[in-house]
């Protein structure tokens, strides 16, 4: 690879590819694209696009993300989640390129009462997670030089998220009844793109060649720092928020309010791998105070 890149980004209208292509900037020619243009779940478009913009790194965001709709759409939350990262990585392999790919929380079944290390066992419970750790091995398994960040709890000022879930519920009664049984790292999605950028940007002054991508390439948890409840999340984003009468926020246990996915328990992800290679990632409550100004 040289300094100057061509980076092909998927899913720009998504929570992390809408702050990706604007942290991206200045670190090469950034062609990102939406669903329109490059949808996952046409392979052959996929193959075509890439074989078009003949990138040198691939930054794939773009993913099925209805956890409880994936339970009735198997098929599809598999070939966008599973399939077709397989396919990005099968062809950026044969470009000699790199790629980025972001997976979840959800590929572990919350078992465990410490945070998940990258090598723990993954076990998913839930179809989307599945399908997440699908597109895990198919990346891995193609040989392609590649970062793969597990994140969790993803929020932001777009799309569907819980921050703006809570925002709007608050407007509109005088409590919330929120899970405090169930326990994971929000993670604002602009801070994943910032890690995202700052790596490459690392990576520039050594020319992001094989011998930087052999050292760093594998799968890295990448969430806010700390840890908390859905309950203790959204205490702190109606205490943020500036509305004027705010609503008392209760705590319930998960069998309280049954989903169509089972969610795990406790999916807090150790972010001690990353620290060690690059930075600490700042805590989640910063981050929310950030982003909710």
């Amino acid at each position: 690879m040289t300094k100057s890149l061509t980076i092909l980004l998927t899913g720009k209208n998504g929570q992390v590819g809408y702050e990706l292509e604007r942290s991206l900037q200045g670190l090469g020619t950034i062609v990102a694209l939406d669903r329109s243009q490059m949808d996952l779940a046409n392979l052959d478009q996929v193959r075509a696009v890439i074989r078009q913009v003949k990138p040198d790194l691939i930054i794939n965001p773009a993913a099925y993300t209805a956890v409880d709709k994936a339970e009735t759409e198997p098929e599809l939350a598999m070939l966008i989640n599973g399939i077709a990262p397989g396919v990005i990585a099968e062809e950026a392999k044969k470009l000699g390129a790199a790629m980025i790919h972001y997976s979840t929380d959800y590929v572990f079944d919350g078992g465990k009462n410490s945070p998940y290390l990258e090598s723990d066992p993954t076990c998913p419970i839930n179809v989307y997670g599945k399908t997440k750790l699908a597109g895990e091995l198919a990346v891995v398994a193609s040989g392609v030089s590649h970062f793969i960040f597990r994140t969790s709890w993803v929020y932001g000022m777009r799309g569907k998220n819980f921050l703006l879930t809570m925002l709007r519920l608050a407007q509109e009664r005088d409590e919330l009844r929120i899970v405090s049984d169930q326990f994971g790292g929000p993670t604002w999605s602009r801070s994943i793109a910032e890690a995202t950028s700052f790596i490459l940007a690392q990576g520039l002054r050594s020319q992001l060649d094989q011998e930087w991508w052999d050292v760093h390439s594998g799968i890295y948890h990448l969430t806010g720092q700390n840890d908390t409840s859905w309950f203790g999340f959204a205490e702190a984003i109606v205490q943020q928020s500036a509305l004027l009468k705010k609503p008392a926020v209760i705590p319930i246990r998960a069998v309280e309010y049954p989903l169509p996915a089972p969610r795990p328990v406790y999916s807090v992800l150790s972010n001690a791998k990353f620290e060690r290679s690059f930075f600490t990632p700042p805590d989640w409550e910063t981050c929310l105070k950030l982003c909710m100004t």
